[in-house]
């Protein structure tokens, strides 16, 4: 029997330091709508970027308070939520390069076979078959699923396009509730949450300050024909401050502050790349936007797509040097 599988739920309770931590970004979040309001008062709501600021700060209560719900279940409501992510993320990709009838049982596969796999995967701590499941099974998996329609125009590209959904959306978001699951030397089971917290918060903190630093200090773009919104200075001052805050987090990890440091630098750059990808596939299909599901925030992969790429480094370096 794979390990963890049992079933008893803990009571619904958040650290302390967890609590702590949600208690400032609240903190912060008030201060920052304050702010947006009274700039909307004294530039007047046609303002765009007042608009667009105010629409953010509203985006990000509503995220808070959805991860607050979550991380109060544990386990349980992280598994849950990052499903439902990658439940939304998935749908969104579909939506964008789904061209042919005849990928349809490649698409459903996707989703009833592989999504429920690999988070039961993750919610038992079954940590072989989680690791393999997508990576080798589904990338052998899928290709035999299109080919059995007999369908062979562009058969290589749409088979590498659904093995790419499923990675992204599916196995690299998975690894952010299945740190849950890690036995750290010397740190209590039940505080893994604040991994979880450490990943998020330094990763999205990232981007919020790769934007403010851009629109303070503008100059040259970074590169234009994937992210025309990011700049040079934007990039380094947002992933610097961002390292920054992960050496101030690090009295809630295992790390010293020099590790701590070193893994921000880490996953940030991990979710500079991440976007940069994902803004490549965007683009190559003439959207903006992912989709529209959160207010000034575009589609769930717009939201998440740093993360995909910062959680699986981040949980096996975890993993290899920590357990």
């Amino acid at each position: 029997m794979p390990p963890g599988t049992s079933l008893a739920l803990s009571a619904a309770r958040l650290t302390p330091q967890a609590g702590y931590i949600f208690a400032a970004v609240f903190a912060i979040l008030l201060i920052a709508s304050l702010i947006g309001q009274w700039l909307r008062r004294k530039h007047g709501a046609a303002n765009a970027t007042i608009a667009n600021l105010n629409a953010r700060i509203y985006a990000w209560w509503l995220m808070t308070f959805v991860l607050l719900a979550a991380f109060w279940f544990g386990k349980i409501g992280a598994v849950i939520l990052f499903f439902l992510i990658s439940f939304a993320a998935l749908r969104e990709f579909m939506t964008l390069i789904y061209r042919r009838r005849s990928d349809y049982y490649s698409m459903a596969a996707c989703f009833y076979i592989l999504l429920p796999g690999q988070y039961y995967l993750v919610w038992s701590e079954w940590y072989g078959l989680f690791a393999l499941l997508i990576p080798m099974y589904a990338f052998l998996l899928l290709p035999i699923i299109a080919s059995m329609n007999g369908q062979t125009a562009h058969f290589l590209e749409r088979a590498a396009k659904t093995q790419w959904m499923a990675m992204v959306c599916i196995f690299c978001l998975s690894h952010v509730p299945a740190l849950l699951f890690l036995e750290i030397d010397g740190f209590n089971k039940e505080n893994n949450i604040l991994l979880l917290i450490f990943l998020i918060g330094v990763v999205q903190a990232s981007d919020v300050l790769q934007y403010i630093w851009g629109k303070l200090i503008g100059g040259a773009k970074i590169m234009p024909s994937l992210s025309p919104s990011k700049t040079v200075s934007g990039t380094v001052g947002g992933i610097a401050s961002a390292t920054v805050l992960a050496v101030l987090m690090a009295p809630i990890t295992p790390f010293n502050p020099w590790q701590a440091g070193a893994m921000g630098l880490i996953i940030c750059l991990m979710g500079f790349f991440g976007g940069l990808v994902m803004s490549a596939i965007k683009r190559d299909y003439g959207v903006k936007d992912w989709g529209n599901m959160i207010q000034g925030h575009g589609g769930m992969l717009d939201r998440v797509d740093s993360v995909c790429f910062a959680a699986p480094v981040f949980f096996h370096i975890v993993r290899y040097y920590w357990t």
